[in-house]
């Protein structure tokens, strides 16, 4: 499975929002350069991050975006199944429909069981997990003893 830029931009964008959470309102520009991401596609990023409520714009001259939720509550699941076109590794898991052969495929049987331990994974890993594992990573130069099994 390779997740689109949207997707894997759209995590950085979150994390950056983590590292500053409770620090008030972030430029989109500043995020643009630390990211090294265009600001106009952040802002195509922004909105439907926005709409799922997990970012907030703030107006004004001091003003940028907030996480609305705390990074222990943003799981990369969430992340993924938001700006991903869907949630499952082919189509037909989701949709049988899709494949004349779905009804009688061993294989679709292992793309599903593959989905779902990937989800499992991607939701228990929050934003929260990303910063222990960057500070793990500057104090020790690696993140490794903080993965989770």
């Amino acid at each position: 499975m390779k997740l689109s830029t949207k997707t894997r931009y759209g995590a950085r964008l979150l994390f950056d929002l983590a590292r500053h959470y409770g620090q008030g309102p972030v430029n989109i520009g500043d995020i643009a350069k630390r990211q090294d991401i265009s600001v106009k596609y952040l802002e195509q990023i922004i909105r439907p991050l926005k709409k799922a409520k997990l970012v907030e714009s703030v107006r004004g001259p001091k003003g940028g975006h907030i996480l609305a939720k705390n990074p222990a509550d943003i799981s990369l699941g969430q992340i993924v199944r938001l700006l991903e076109s869907g949630d499952e590794l082919v189509e037909c898991v989701e949709d049988p429909l899709k494949c004349e052969r779905s009804s009688d495929c061993c294989v679709r049987k292992a793309w599903q069981e593959a989905t779902i331990a990937l989800y499992d994974k991607l939701n228990s890993t929050f934003l929260i997990d990303l910063l222990m594992y960057e500070e793990e990573f500057e104090t020790k130069g690696d993140c490794t003893s903080l993965r989770k099994s």
